[in-house]
């Protein structure tokens, strides 16, 4: 999942983006508030997390263009700015959640972790599809009960997938979701990715709606649809 880091405090943005990654999360940075607002208008992020003291535009203009402009992913406000009038400013301007500086990095990913899920329709830090189980605190993957190894992109994929069960979602956006727009990457990613996937956790649970993308039904079919049709893994 795809999240937006704007701060321009390169120490803690280092750190933040750092314990992120470690997370499950692909991060882009962004240091200015002209250049967050233009990347958080024109692409998809799973969420935002928005220092207010920015250079060039501050974190809340930024924050009232995108809601402005229809903008509807989550951000979590990130500032040092703690007079309790300022975090109802924040919130009125389209936040939806707040989070003071000096903080403990635990508590930054499990309210991102919630904005995240709230955002999906997920109340539950633990999704389950089917035999299919997905922890997100311990982002950790399951099938019938059993632990399954996945990698760290494997693991963003089936989370992505499941959080969005029963949507067919565009491979052109699982692409961004899943990785950094700096990481090289062959044009057949996602088909490869899915096609190890299948291999861990079964053929018929990622399936494949020719022309439109990937999906995970919410009742697993008992048959693979489309297995066989996914390239061999050459990675």
């Amino acid at each position: 999942m795809r999240i937006l880091l704007v701060e321009d405090d390169t120490r803690l943005a280092d750190g933040v983006a750092t314990a992120l990654e470690a997370a499950g999360f692909v991060v882009e940075r962004s240091s200015d508030g002209e250049d967050a607002w233009f990347r958080g208008d024109t692409e998809t992020w799973a969420a935002v997390i928005l220092d207010l003291g920015l250079p060039g535009m501050d974190g809340l203009s930024v924050l009232r263009r995108w809601r402005e402009a229809r903008q509807r992913f989550p951000v979590l406000i990130l500032t040092a700015r703690g007079d309790w009038h300022e975090r109802v400013e924040g919130i009125d301007a389209g936040a939806d959640d707040y989070l003071p500086k000096p903080f403990r990095m635990e508590e930054l990913l499990a309210r991102l972790r919630a904005l995240v899920r709230r955002a999906a329709g997920q109340a539950s830090p633990v999704l389950r599809v089917g035999a299919l189980t997905l922890d997100t605190r311990r982002m950790q993957v399951s099938r019938d009960g059993v632990p399954v190894h996945l990698s760290p992109t494997e693991y963003r994929l089936v989370a992505y997938l499941m959080q969005h069960a029963g949507r067919v979602v565009p491979q052109l956006e699982l692409t961004e979701q899943l990785y950094a727009q700096d990481f090289e990457r062959e044009s057949n990613a996602v088909e490869v990715l899915v096609g190890r996937v299948r291999r861990k956790l079964g053929a018929g649970l990622i399936q494949t709606r020719r022309g439109f993308g990937y999906v995970i039904e919410p009742d697993e079919p008992e048959t693979p649809e489309s297995g066989a049709d996914t390239p061999q893994d050459t990675q």
